[in-house]
């Protein structure tokens, strides 16, 4: 039997329908519009040699088909599925309080550097997880499951790898296949063709990025400055809130310089003591329960 020969074209686009039937039958890379509803099938014939969707079995093979649909021509794959354009996948949500330098959330696909506040960087994570997002922590050891519980962070749906070693470019990688959003420490050894690499891949996966240190080439900086701490007045209290000026930069829209102020943690009002109570052997303070504050 003669065997057709497959053009380079052809067997990119079979790889290409094998793998959004994987990802379909998986639910890994679901395909959803801003609005909540699906996206679309393809318009238009399936190309030549390729099963559309509603003609295939009931039950397919699994794993045996991909590789048929590599290798053998004829096999049957379903029609490919449109690209995951990053406009079909929602964006995070970030605190209010930020909305005006994040005015569309945490973008998927972007790598933003996030410097200067440790506690900003668990916020984001919080309102990420509170919508159901994943997230990883890699190279941050300073960041504990206390401290990121304290910011509101979903526990259950967070990884952490404090130290990962020289095999850092793997680690990150990996997680950005498979989490929203990943956030890159110091102790994450990256060069700069690492970095390059990994931004390409979260672009491809729809994962935010997220770095504490400097990230060449990032879509967004965000700088955070103390201005101010409160709750310890006349030597005697706890300190309670931490005011940050926090000023946005990067490429395209975030060009536009811009700063806000925050008090961290968010929702917390500023200014005055702790209440206190007169035991009759001087002023003591009211105790009040730990909180992450900067």
């Amino acid at each position: 039997m003669e065997t057709a020969v497959l053009t380079r074209e052809e067997r990119a686009a079979r790889a290409r329908a094998a793998l959004a039937h994987a990802e379909r039958r998986t639910g890994a890379r679901p395909l959803v519009l801003p609005g909540g509803g699906a996206a679309p099938p393809p318009a238009g014939p399936a190309p030549s040699g390729v099963i559309a969707a509603d003609a295939m079995p009931a039950e397919p093979s699994g794993m045996a088909e991909v590789g048929e649909a590599l290798d053998l021509p004829g096999a049957p794959v379903e029609a490919p599925q449109p690209s995951l354009l990053l406009s079909e996948r929602p964006s995070l949500p970030v605190p209010d309080e930020l909305a005006p330098l994040l005015p569309d959330g945490l973008r998927r696909g972007s790598a933003m550097a996030v410097t200067g506040s440790t506690s900003l960087l668990l916020t984001l994570l919080a309102h990420a997880c509170a919508e159901g997002a994943w997230a990883a922590v890699v190279g941050q050891p300073g960041v504990g499951l206390l401290a990121a519980a304290q910011a509101g962070v979903a526990l259950e749906r967070l990884a952490l790898v404090p130290r990962p070693g020289l095999d850092a470019p793997s680690v990150v990688a990996a997680l950005v296949d498979g989490l929203d959003v990943v956030l890159v420490g110091p102790g994450a050894v990256l060069t700069d063709g690492d970095r390059r690499r990994l931004a390409a891949r979260a672009r491809d996966r729809g994962a935010v990025l997220l770095s504490s240190v400097a990230w060449p080439g990032a879509n967004t900086v965000l700088t955070a400055a103390s201005e101010r701490w409160s709750g310890a007045e006349d030597g005697a209290g706890r300190l309670r809130a931490h005011e940050l000026r926090v000023t946005r930069s990067g490429r395209g829209g975030a060009g536009v310089p811009r700063s806000v102020g925050l008090t961290l943690p968010l929702g917390r009002s500023t200014g005055g003591a702790p209440p206190v109570s007169d035991s009759g052997r001087g002023r003591v303070s009211t105790p009040a329960p730990l909180r992450l504050v900067g």
